[in-house]
């Protein structure tokens, strides 16, 4: 669940805080040079004044005449609305395309630019540190945040036309093709719980629920009882929660409610929250988005899964997501359990299950 504000902030405009007797804003990763290099911008003692100091500084028509402006507008009004883990990546790959594109006019860009980009950060370094930086993965997310960025520059009407939208065609990465068999998941729920309740009974009723639903994990782990209603389970996509809104309901069958029924009996205190943790919280940190805890017990479950049973090959979480995708018995039925917007996403990353064929008869 989101943090509750303190209550003297609340009523305050979004990363608006009140410190040591003044309005204080936080200033979001990234954006540090527009407050003169601050993380925390002192706006004024009173109300009327930090709303004066705020409007000289933000309410100001934007012109991003450079690709440097774009991109700081890009942080201030879309990044806030992605996820957690999202906005983190986002805010990295915008201070390397500003280092390299920022003194760009925005009217400037050409393919030309995107492909050198992409060709010189494919080539991965090494810095004093050891550390490991670029790469393709690396150069093709950071190429994606440019031309969404472009994107939006056309809908904000600093543009006509997205230089370089349908000119570009990068060699995507292979997509995951692991695929979860049925033996192998019979397998994983055969492992017996040391525990009446517990992190190996949850993790049961967990993969039961993903392979019926096909839910992500940062809705499944957000699941509480006033999602679970009368005509079935109500879901609304933590990813598209601030965009679209869109809901979908998961209707019951006597194996959803035993899968929730598990997931009920597992928790190892009464919580509103379907997966909890010994202290009845969530798993999600809301602030970073990440599930440390979950992810803990996920590894620990895996190794007693390949230490006493047949299955050889470590699986992901995201692997089940797929293999609820690949079971299903049509795309559309797919595309409607992963709640995708666009078939394709279903088909080119999550319909893994190999395609069987006959052959045909022989001569003689």
């Amino acid at each position: 669940m989101p943090r509750k504000r303190n209550p003297e902030n609340r009523g305050l405009p979004a990363r608006w805080q009140i410190m040591h007797g003044a309005f204080y804003f936080l200033v979001p990763p990234g954006l540090e040079h527009l407050w003169d290099g601050k993380k925390r911008f002192r706006l004024g003692a009173t109300l009327p004044e930090a709303y004066r100091t705020w409007a000289a500084r933000v309410d100001r028509p934007e012109a991003a005449n450079t690709v440097a402006q774009l991109l700081d507008r890009y942080l201030r009004e879309v990044v806030p609305t992605k996820a957690p883990t999202t906005q983190t990546g986002t805010t990295l790959a915008i201070r390397q395309l500003r280092a390299v594109f920022g003194a760009m006019a925005v009217a400037a860009g050409k393919p030309r630019h995107v492909y050198l980009y992409v060709d010189k950060r494919s080539q991965k370094k090494t810095d004093d540190e050891g550390r490991t930086t670029g790469g393709r993965t690396v150069a093709h997310r950071e190429a994606e945040v440019l031309s969404h960025a472009f994107t939006k520059a056309v809908e904000w009407g600093l543009l006509d036309r997205h230089p370089f939208k349908g000119e570009i065609r990068l060699a995507g990465e292979k997509p995951r093709d692991r695929y979860v068999e049925d033996w192998e998941v019979i397998a994983c729920l055969s492992i017996e719980s040391r525990r009446a309740k517990g992190s190996v009974l949850a993790i049961q009723a967990y993969m039961r629920l993903k392979l019926m639903t096909g839910l992500a994990r940062s809705d499944l782990l957000r699941l509480t009882a006033a999602d679970l209603r009368d005509d079935g389970i109500h879901v609304q996509r933590h990813k598209t929660a601030g965009s679209t809104g869109k809901r979908t309901v998961y209707a019951w069958t006597p194996e959803l409610r035993a899968a929730v029924d598990a997931a009920k009996a597992a928790r190892p205190r009464l919580s509103p929250l379907l997966f909890c943790n010994r202290d009845g919280r969530g798993y999600i940190d809301e602030t970073t988005g990440e599930a440390h805890g979950w992810d803990s017990m996920w590894q620990r479950f895996m190794d007693r899964v390949l230490r006493e049973t047949e299955v050889k090959e470590r699986f992901t979480e995201h692997d089940l997501r797929a293999k609820c995708a690949s079971d299903a018995d049509s795309p559309e039925r797919a595309r409607a359990l992963l709640q995708h917007a666009d078939s394709r996403t279903t088909q080119r990353h999550y319909r893994r299950k190999p395609e069987r064929v006959e052959p045909l008869k022989g001569l003689g």
